[in-house]
């Protein structure tokens, strides 16, 4: 069985999932009988369809398609949406809600052709073209990858499939793998619009016990590595060492991690609780934590300068510029007060660095009393957000 509290603790930190207060242990879900179409999907009278997407580094991906609204209506004009979660999390996190409260099928009874994706390590994208889960070299990885190749592939197959340029909406770590590939200037010319829900760039000022598991986590680094997966049992010690700390108060995991969310609905965390923690890799959550340190947007530092001029030619780790992102990119972005993850002064910095953004391409919302996981799972977000998002991508 799964340890909520645990779990917790991890999705918030890595900006993922909300709360429980039973403590048994932490081990990776095994949550989806026949996978997530017929689990989450079909039982709601939608039809769906299970893809798979080989990166240019052989992880193979699974992504689900609702081509249609319950109305079952298919036309040609459907333009495509990609839903990307956050860490720890699949597919399921847009799916935990009701119909009428879940955005993915908000949108496909809208009339979008609606894609899920899957980020490698999950149980949908949990296989490689030559590797094993159980070789350390499939680990191998950090959000780094999954802006290089998983993203790339699920653009790239989408707009295949369907022809069309795509609408993208991320949660989370899947707004900031999209802002780095954006970056880049990369996926723009397969992308209409992006919607960035509880974005995350900067994590310098994140909550206080993130910066201390951030500390903790960095100072066993090494030996984490050597896990591979995360979460594992190394991983739950630690957990429960930083309990123990002075001002860390465990006993409430959801207001100190994620911040207090306003309005979510039992039945939709006990929902998240079926479906996490997905697992991911222990170089992925090392990556974010240096963030948190460091406070910069840049790629994986590995620690010495010999060791980053052998993958970057260069003693420093390149940097994220998000200044670079093109200005005429249609970005809707929508934050909330009570944030500790996507923090408000973080979400600050990243909006500084779009000051020069084209004014009639960039929507901002800010919601005061939304905290994280408000954005996918709050009861009254059809109506504060995804209305607003909707009439945005109607806009693209």
């Amino acid at each position: 069985m799964a340890n909520p509290l645990s779990t917790l603790l991890l999705v918030a930190l890595l900006s993922l999932s909300a709360a429980a207060a039973t403590r048994t242990k932490l081990q990776p879900t095994n949550n989806v009988d026949g996978g997530i179409c017929k689990s989450l999907v079909e039982t709601q009278g939608y039809a769906c369809e299970e893809h798979k997407v080989t990166t240019a580094d052989g992880y193979v991906l699974g992504l689900q398609r609702i081509p249609a609204g319950r109305s079952g209506n298919k036309t040609a004009a459907k333009l495509p949406v990609l839903l990307q979660h956050g860490l720890l999390m699949d597919a399921s996190a847009w799916l935990l809600n009701e119909p009428d409260k879940a955005l993915a099928f908000i949108l496909a009874d809208k009339g979008f052709d609606v894609w899920l994706a899957n980020a490698r390590g999950t149980e949908s994208s949990c296989r490689h073209t030559s590797l094993s889960p159980n070789d350390p070299a499939y680990w191998d990885w950090s959000w780094d990858e999954l802006t290089a190749y998983d993203l790339p592939a699920a653009f790239h197959y989408v707009s295949n499939q369907t022809g069309q340029k795509l609408h993208y909406v991320g949660h989370s770590l899947g707004t900031l793998t999209a802002l780095a590939a954006f970056s880049q200037e990369k996926l723009l010319n397969l992308l209409r619009s992006a919607a960035l829900l509880s974005p995350i760039a900067y994590l310098g000022q994140i909550s206080p016990f993130g910066r201390t598991a951030a500390d903790i986590f960095l100072a066993q680094g090494l030996a984490l590595l050597g896990s591979q997966a995360f979460p594992n049992e190394q991983v739950n010690r630690l957990l429960d060492f930083i309990c123990t700390r002075p001002g860390i108060d465990c006993s409430n995991f959801l207001s100190v991690t994620t911040g207090p969310n306003c309005c979510l609905s039992s039945s939709s965390i006990d929902a998240l609780f079926k479906h996490t923690p997905q697992t991911t890799s222990t170089k992925n959550a090392l990556h974010l934590f240096q963030m948190v340190r460091k406070g910069t947007i840049e790629m994986y530092d590995y620690g010495l300068p010999i060791t980053n001029m052998q993958h970057y030619r260069q003693p420093t780790p390149p940097v994220y510029n998000m200044a670079n992102i093109p200005k005429d990119v249609p970005l809707f972005l929508s934050y909330g007060g009570r944030d500790l993850l996507s923090n408000v002064f973080d979400v600050n910095l990243l909006l500084d660095n779009l000051k020069d953004h084209d004014k009639d391409k960039l929507v901002v919302q800010f919601r005061e009393d939304y905290a994280h996981m408000d954005f996918i799972m709050a009861m009254n977000a059809n109506q504060v957000v995804y209305d607003p998002l909707l009439s945005f991508f109607r806009l693209h």
